[in-house]
């Protein structure tokens, strides 16, 4: 447990930015997205206090226990959880965050347990809750035709890009061109359809396709079976401090997801200057609007051929596209500065305020 002592959990916070009367889970914080939300947003919010250490107990129903212990001994005014875990009781407001619905919409990812546990737990925690956070609108209203909240119940409170992410810096430079995949490998990714498409892509050789992570047998097998596993490059796990020199780097980013509650790498490659071929999705087309080449996410060839003329516009891969390119360019960057992780510091802060208050001075 770091930050303020139990002791002063019971004092009105004095003044508007101090949040020493929240206790939030600190444990979501990692190199993943709802960790990246978790660690930014957690760092706005001064004098915090945060569940740490332990085992990880997620869509286990004995985590919802174990917080609810928490909740009881450390008497915060207010509880927040920056993911989908919420306490099984609570004497306070409490506030979660569910990002998406990924675990029960897309097949292979879900399982009974995964059911039971947004059934038994995660939605009558909903109802419970001060309020709900999510990402966009659009899982908004994923969320509503779920779980039957009224509307008011749920934020949005967005997703933001750190100020490294810009045009401006280093590009990381390979000696040859390539195409970048930033994201893990799960099915809803759509991964398949990425290889088939460069596979059958008519690239210059030099071309590659770097992905972050490590190799797998799996993904391995898959791309033998393509003739492109030595045109495929893994990145491994990129620091966060890499990212955006790689995002400059690339020739563009492919993001072919199936369904995503936000997709942030998207928002950081535009940010970055760099193009972005992306899923024609909700959640993609509310994030990147017109800044994005949007594809369909059952179109091999239409990203095959996206691919080709992208291609056959930078030459040896250090030209830049005449016109299209740098109108798309221009509005990612403009698309981008509508995003800041500050503004989604100020939603969270704004509610938990509001829970403070209702739990009274």
């Amino acid at each position: 447990m770091s930050g303020s002592s139990p002791g002063e959990a019971g004092r009105p916070s004095g003044e508007r930015g101090d949040f020493s009367g929240i206790l939030a889970d600190g444990r979501w914080r990692g190199p993943h997205g709802i960790g990246r939300f978790a660690t930014e947003v957690l760092a706005r919010l001064p004098g915090v206090r945060l569940l740490e250490g332990g085992e990880s107990l997620f869509l286990s129903p004995f985590d919802p226990i174990w917080i609810s212990r928490k909740i009881r001994k450390e008497r915060p005014r207010a509880y927040f959880t920056p993911g989908f875990n919420p306490p099984l009781f609570s004497p306070v407001p409490f506030i979660l965050t569910l990002h998406d619905l990924i675990h029960l919409k897309v097949p292979e990812e879900g399982s009974l347990l995964k059911h039971l546990y947004y059934e038994r737990i995660v939605k009558p925690a909903l109802f419970k809750a001060f309020r709900v956070l999510t990402v966009s609108e659009w899982s908004k209203q994923e969320i509503l035709a779920w779980s039957g909240l009224p509307g008011e119940r749920v934020v949005v409170a967005g997703i933001g890009v750190g100020p490294s992410f810009s045009p401006e810096g280093p590009r990381h430079a390979l000696g040859y061109p390539y195409f970048l995949y930033v994201g893990n490998r799960k099915p809803h990714k759509n991964l398949s359809l990425l290889f088939s498409a460069f596979s059958r892509a008519r690239l210059p050789r030099e071309f590659r396709l770097l992905l972050s992570g490590n190799p797998d047998a799996d993904t391995g097998d898959h791309l033998k079976r393509l003739g492109i596993e030595e045109r495929v490059v893994f990145l491994g796990a990129i620091p966060e401090g890499d990212l955006p020199s790689v995002y400059r780097g690339a020739v563009a980013l492919l993001f072919p997801s199936r369904i995503e509650g936000f997709g942030l790498p998207v928002l950081e490659a535009l940010a970055c200057g760099s193009r972005v071929l992306a899923s024609r999705i909700p959640a993609v087309v509310e994030g990147a609007g017109e800044a994005a080449t949007l594809l369909s996410p059952e179109d091999p060839e239409a990203w095959s051929d996206s691919m080709e003329r992208i291609a056959e516009t930078i030459g040896d891969g250090k030209g830049e596209e005449p016109c299209e390119g740098n109108a798309l360019r221009e509005a990612g960057l403009a698309r981008a500065r509508l995003y800041s992780w500050d503004r989604v510091g100020e939603r969270v802060g704004a509610v938990l305020r509001q829970a403070m208050e209702e739990r009274g001075q």
